[in-house]
């Protein structure tokens, strides 16, 4: 009958890739080890394993108003938050140990890290594919470079930046001499002739001119000489060597990736509203992150004035939030370890937001359920609308503080920017996506098709579906 098949059409079964191999394999790993983790209880401690967990819920939970106490309160109370946050967990561990649970338990943790791992590597190598090809590129003529000094340190200066990008054939010129805009500067650069823009200095800037990049259709150059470089670390370059970025002038290649906007600023990484936004604009914060950021917490958590904010994408709204952060391409889980704070690829043509809406201590105690919490929004979307009760609304672009008309809409450019990188670049962007364990489960039983494509992961969630309504 198989060899009739053809003509039944009914299109003759072909031999598994070695690359569906590789997955398959990877998802079967998952899903023993996940097994594995959850046998380790049983076997340890049968039913009353249901309790173990729930012990351990319990002290995370204690954790979670603790670290809540620290940040919305002052005084006395955040003494106690940072005693709750640091004795629940210790407690938690002396009950098992005494129990004789701690060994079952961490192995039962470090099975369920490694069926997460292994199901990322499953669904990286199912994704891969839909990664967008670099192309080489040609070297350019006169490409223009806007450096500012005062970055990371002085990194300008620590690398020899100028001197290497002069030798290269570059035109270099310092922010900061004549207090003149970014993009001012850059705009007239490509008036002048400039084919290809660059930067050398924090993920503000980069932002600036990328925008101005993006409008004239030239390529552009980072060199990661800020404090953190997140756009420059997500792009797979070095930040601890911000000249090897320079090997892009003679030997590159290009790629292309998407731009947020919030209103009519740009962004690389991401917008922020409500309390960090408020934090950033405060003018002490630039001296003294830490200590600023403490100290007005209680009153933009808790206090009369506190912001709130709605959003708005597609059919899901949400209300209430205290913080809401927009980024350029979704951000790997938070509870990713391997790369916190880390996005999966820079191209997919869509917009992350996390919300976070905790009012008071039950609230934080609740957030430790996640999805089901209440207290989380996560979605993906190519518009995000942010509302509040006033005219104007702070937002934190790529870190830098700024004030916007409201209501604000955020969007997505996919593929405006055109962004020149080394051919060997240390650093490969990360090829991963949040563990999906029905997608693992097809892989590992040997189902290839994925029955909700490329869209499925562009379907928008909301993790508090308790409070959201259809739009109108």
């Amino acid at each position: 009958m198989g060899r009739h098949s053809a003509y039944l059409g009914e299109p003759a079964r072909r031999p598994a890739a070695p690359r569906d191999v590789g997955r398959a394999n990877w998802a079967r790993l998952a899903l023993l080890a996940l097994l594995a983790s959850v046998l380790v209880a049983l076997v340890s401690a049968g039913l009353r394993s249901v309790f173990w967990v729930l012990a351990g819920l319990a002290g995370l939970a204690v954790a979670a108003i603790g670290v809540w106490w620290v940040l919305a309160h002052s005084g006395v109370m955040r003494v106690a938050g940072v005693a709750l946050s640091v004795m629940a967990p210790i407690a938690v561990l002396t009950l098992y140990a005494t129990a004789g649970m701690l060994w079952p338990a961490l192995c039962s943790l470090v099975l369920w890290v490694l069926a997460v791992m292994a199901a990322h590597k499953a669904v990286a190598r199912e994704h891969a594919a839909s990664r967008r090809a670099s192309a080489p590129a040609e070297a350019p003529r006169h490409p223009w470079i806007l450096m500012n000094p005062r970055s990371g340190g002085g990194k300008v200066e620590r690398f020899h930046l100028v001197d290497k990008a002069r030798a290269a054939g570059a035109r270099v010129v310092l922010l900061g001499t004549d207090n003149r805009d970014p993009a001012e500067l850059a705009g007239e650069a490509v008036a002048e002739g400039a084919d290809l823009l660059a930067v050398a200095g924090g993920d503000g800037t980069q932002a600036l001119v990328a925008e101005v990049a993006a409008r004239h259709k030239v390529p552009f150059m980072v060199i990661p000489a800020g404090t953190r470089n997140h756009f420059a670390l997500d792009l797979g370059l070095d930040r601890d060597d911000p000249a090897a970025s320079l090997q892009a002038l003679t030997d590159g290649v290009e790629l292309r990736v998407d731009l947020g906007f919030a209103a009519d600023r740009v962004f690389v990484n991401n917008a922020s509203f409500g309390t960090y936004a408020a934090v950033v604009g405060d003018p002490a914060y630039r001296g003294e992150k830490v200590q600023t950021t403490l100290q007005s917490l209680p009153h933009l958590l808790t206090g009369p004035d506190a912001p709130t904010l709605r959003m708005r994408a597609g059919t899901v709204h949400a209300d209430g939030l205290q913080a809401l952060l927009i980024s350029n391409n979704p951000y790997q889980r938070a509870v990713d370890l391997a790369h916190p704070g880390r996005r999966e690829r820079l191209d997919s043509g869509l917009l992350g937001v996390i919300g976070v809406r905790v009012a008071n201590t039950a609230q934080a105690a609740r957030i430790v359920r996640g999805a089901r919490s209440g207290s989380l929004v996560r979605l993906q979307a190519q518009t995000v609308v942010v509302e509040t009760e006033t005219a104007t609304v702070p937002a934190g672009i790529d870190g830098e503080h700024v004030l916007l008309q409201a209501p604000v809409v955020c969007r997505t450019a996919p593929g405006a920017l055109r962004v020149r990188v080394p051919r060997g670049r240390p650093h490969a962007p990360l090829k991963g996506q949040a563990a999906d364990w029905r997608r693992v489960a097809r892989l590992a039983f040997g189902s290839q098709h994925d029955e909700h494509g490329r869209g499925g992961s562009r379907r928008a969630h909301i993790d508090d579906e308790s409070q959201s309504r259809p739009s109108a």
